[in-house]
């Protein structure tokens, strides 16, 4: 089984990726920031983790708030890093373990968390800035991620407690998962700091050294301070430590710490821990109950004819061609595909069975594939073809055979007027 190993905690200013970028790790201003993060590059050189989950907030680069979601789950195979305004980083993109990042997501929403997922989405600084400082890259990294965005930037947002409630809901998700992976919780954010408005330039070192010392041996206390108050206490931006408790809430209530470093640079406290994780056996098979809860809800619906349930897995398997229909709420995009199907299919580098699949409008196949029906019923309406012959389609009858099981032999479809 996967099991977590530690976690790590970093903050993630752009100040440590502008050093990076600059060739600045030596200079008297920047040093002391590369200093303490020495320790947590020993540990990951050490321990090598196979997969990071880790916790970011993205700096309304690739979240905006026409969808601002409070915890959202990266379920894609790689993650490119985002242009801020001031062209992209010379980082290679990172690789994701989709497969773990759909089995915590499963997770999670069982254990009543209502989760969004992302794909094709880069990641900002939030990730990329303490990567770069703590792992050797080239052309690859040496692990790949499972991110986590929590919206704590457009409130409301959740509170710390919810985010503690989240780590132990991620304890065992990760514990759980099928495949021997150690996986390294990583926190990232803070600590104290203010970065807009008169206060800004707030800093409270007394504060983050407290924080630190709560988040290790007390975290339980840290659920009980609202937002307001880690807002007073750290700077409003400096609130987002809050995520930390979720890295913390996934390790063993004992932890042992290998290493804790503070720095206070210039705008943002810079604080690093590492935690080795304790937990213990017990001996009950407490992740056999785990799965067969994960499982709950579904189970039994394999045994409904003609059901296919659109599970993260199916939409993993069919989301190149997903996407290419969903493009068909765009005019010029459908304009094209009418006049030059085949153009467009390249375009999207969909495979051959994809691109057959749409030819031959085979709609139960298309289903079959991994096609969501709403993006059929989009398909349809472009092509001229009612919601009625796909549900006839579906049924392997016509049109007029299938119009006899209804109420009203009526048709209908989502495209307006035409």
């Amino acid at each position: 089984m996967a099991r977590i190993i530690g976690g790590l905690a970093v903050s993630h200013t752009p100040t440590i990726g502008f050093a990076v970028d600059h060739n600045k790790q030596e200079e008297a201003a920047w040093a002391p920031i590369f200093k303490d993060f020495e320790p947590i590059k020993a540990w990951l050189d050490e321990h090598k983790p196979d997969v990071l989950f880790y916790i970011f907030n993205d700096h309304v680069t690739s979240f905006f708030f026409d969808h601002y979601s409070a915890f959202c789950l990266g379920v894609d195979e790689r993650y490119e890093v985002a242009d801020e305004g001031g062209g992209v980083r010379a980082l290679p993109a990172i690789g994701g373990h989709a497969e773990l990042s759909r089995h915590i997501g499963r997770s999670l929403m069982a254990d009543e968390f209502d989760m969004a997922f992302f794909r094709d989405k880069p990641i900002d600084h939030g990730l990329f800035s303490p990567m770069s400082a703590l792992l050797p890259f080239d052309t690859e990294w040496p692990v790949q991620v499972v991110p986590l965005h929590v919206g704590v930037l457009q409130f409301p947002i959740p509170s710390a407690a919810r985010c503690y409630k989240l780590g132990q809901a991620l304890r065992r998700a990760i514990e759980s998962f099928p495949e021997d992976l150690k996986v390294a919780v990583v926190a990232t954010g803070g600590v104290s700091h203010q970065v807009h408005g008169e206060r800004c330039g707030f800093n409270n070192p007394e504060w983050d050294a407290q924080f630190l010392d709560l988040l290790v041996n007390d975290p339980q206390r840290l659920t009980e301070i609202t937002l307001a108050e880690y807002a007073e206490l750290g700077g409003m931006e400096g609130s987002e430590v809050i995520t930390w408790l979720i890295m913390r809430g996934a390790l063993s209530a004992n932890v042992i710490k290998r290493h804790e470093g503070y720095y206070l640079p210039s705008m943002t406290g810079i604080a690093t821990l590492v935690l080795e994780n304790q937990a213990r056996d017990v001996p009950v098979d407490l992740l056999a109950r785990h799965r067969e809860h994960i499982d709950h809800q579904l189970k039994g619906v394999e045994k409904l004819p003609g059901t296919y349930p659109f599970t993260l897995e199916r939409s993993h398997k069919g989301y190149r061609l997903n996407r290419f229909l969903h493009q068909m709420i765009v005019p010029t995009w459908r304009e094209r595909f009418l006049a030059d199907p085949e153009a467009l299919f390249e375009e999207a580098r969909l495979s051959e069975q994809e691109r057959d699949l749409v030819r031959r409008r085979d709609w139960l196949g298309l289903l079959q594939y991994g096609v969501i029906f709403f993006l059929l019923e989009k398909l349809g309406a472009v092509t001229g073809v009612s919601n009625l012959h796909i549900y006839a389609a579906f049924r392997g009858l016509s049109l007029e055979d299938f119009q006899k099981t209804r109420n009203q032999q009526v048709l209908y479809s989502v495209a307006g007027k035409r």
